[in-house]
């Protein structure tokens, strides 16, 4: 794992108004995960140290996926 020294500050609050949803837009669905675990999915591709998840609209849920 070596030395970590890429942090991420992921920003995860999106409404998702546009898509017509009271899903956060995180929450959203693309080719069977999340908007967000795309997200997620790249950091540990890229062997993030630490990431910062920035939630808003739909806190709840959204920290309920992480």
């Amino acid at each position: 794992m070596g030395d970590r020294s890429l942090a991420a500050i992921v920003l995860a609050a999106g409404e998702g108004t546009r898509m017509r949803s009271s899903r956060p837009k995180p929450l959203h669905r693309l080719a069977g995960r999340t908007m967000l675990q795309y997200m997620l999915d790249s950091l540990v591709d890229c062997d993030a140290g630490e990431v910062v998840v920035v939630v808003g609209h739909g806190a709840e849920r959204v920290t309920k996926k992480l």
